[in-house]
């Protein structure tokens, strides 16, 4: 049984992230502390090569440079590169978000960095002391530096499945969703866009209108694409969602049967790769033509227009699996 947070942003969207205990934010320190320790042990070898023996003032001063370079510049830096994660963080699997479950940004990293180097472990922390008696009073196991920043470390590799409803794909929008490139798409903001599809029967009408459009507008920013003329938020997020799933489930599948062959000592023929770097041969071209034989259910005019509430289709008997339409849990 996992800790979740309870974080909820400003539009009423109770965010489910697996926060990050002690024990795996320790681990994470422990490695990252092992690299910073090697970072310093060279640059105190490239020192002894370089400084004069006699010129002791120098030696220290840059010794005390680079100790602040590494010890603060080395967080700040993977942070803000990797959107949350240092070397010690990607092998363990967590991630440092805003409060809110955005990334971080500069400032977060820097904030946090500063205040372990001086708070939390090591000027004042009694290496480490200060860090894990914050934690341990803290529900979401965060430290002064979280608190100063206002982020918060959770888990980066929770199950897809885990919690969330499968995601369908809105009928008419599959010839559309094939023809996007889907690795401009972060990963926050898919975590994000499925959290609100997940909580979307949950939401007053108002909070489920703005921020849908408001997580439409950022995945279309982000894949250089625009909302289709009257199709809802939901559907469009969907139809991402669903395509961005079928392509990793085919990728899988290739890796799979392409190490298959390779044990049994032939190789498959090259697939050739489509614009989002996936093989064109993985995609399933039925629905791009059951897409092109019937119109589409979101065309102009025949939806709700950009301005309305988005509405969900209404319970119906569950039609063929090709038309079965898309419809948010409640």
């Amino acid at each position: 049984m996992h800790e979740e947070s309870e974080l909820v942003t400003g539009e009423a969207v109770v965010l489910d992230l697996r926060v990050a205990k002690l024990a795996s934010r320790a681990l994470a320190m422990v490695l990252d502390v092992l690299v910073q320790f090697a970072l310093l042990l060279g640059a105190f070898f490239v020192l002894m090569l370089t400084v004069p023996g006699e010129d002791e003032s120098l030696a220290l001063t840059l010794i005390l440079v680079f100790l602040v370079l590494i010890m603060v510049g080395y967080p700040v830096l993977f942070e803000t590169l990797s959107r949350g994660r240092s070397l010690g963080k990607m092998a363990v699997g967590l991630r440092v978000v805003r409060v809110d479950g955005g990334p971080i940004r500069f400032r977060h990293a820097l904030t946090r960095a500063l205040a372990g180097f001086v708070i939390d472990f090591w000027a004042l922390g009694v290496f480490g002391a200060v860090a894990v008696i914050v934690s341990l009073c803290s529900s979401d196991g965060r430290r002064v530096g979280d608190f100063l920043a206002g982020t918060l470390v959770v888990r980066d590799r929770a199950p897809e499945s885990s919690g969330f409803p499968a995601i369908g794909m809105p009928p008419g929008l599959e010839g559309w969703a094939a023809q996007l490139d889907l690795t401009r798409l972060p990963d926050d903001l898919a975590l994000a866009s499925r959290q609100f599809l997940a909580r979307f029967g949950q939401l007053a009408p108002e909070a489920s209108h703005a921020l849908g459009w408001k997580l439409a507008q950022q995945v279309g920013n982000a894949l250089g694409t625009p909302v289709p003329p009257g199709v809802p938020p939901w559907a469009f997020l969907a139809a991402v969602l669903a395509e961005r799933r079928n392509r990793d489930h085919a990728r899988a599948v290739r890796t799979y049967a392409a190490q298959v062959a390779a044990a049994r000592g032939h190789l498959p023929p090259e697939p050739v790769p489509d614009r989002a770097g996936y093989s064109a041969s993985a995609m399933s071209t039925g629905g791009q033509a059951y897409a092109a034989a019937q119109p589409s259910p979101w065309s102009a005019g025949s939806g709700p227009a950009e301005g309305d509430a988005p509405t969900p289709p209404s319970g119906t008997p569950a039609p063929p699996a090709a038309e079965n339409p898309f419809t948010p849990p409640s």
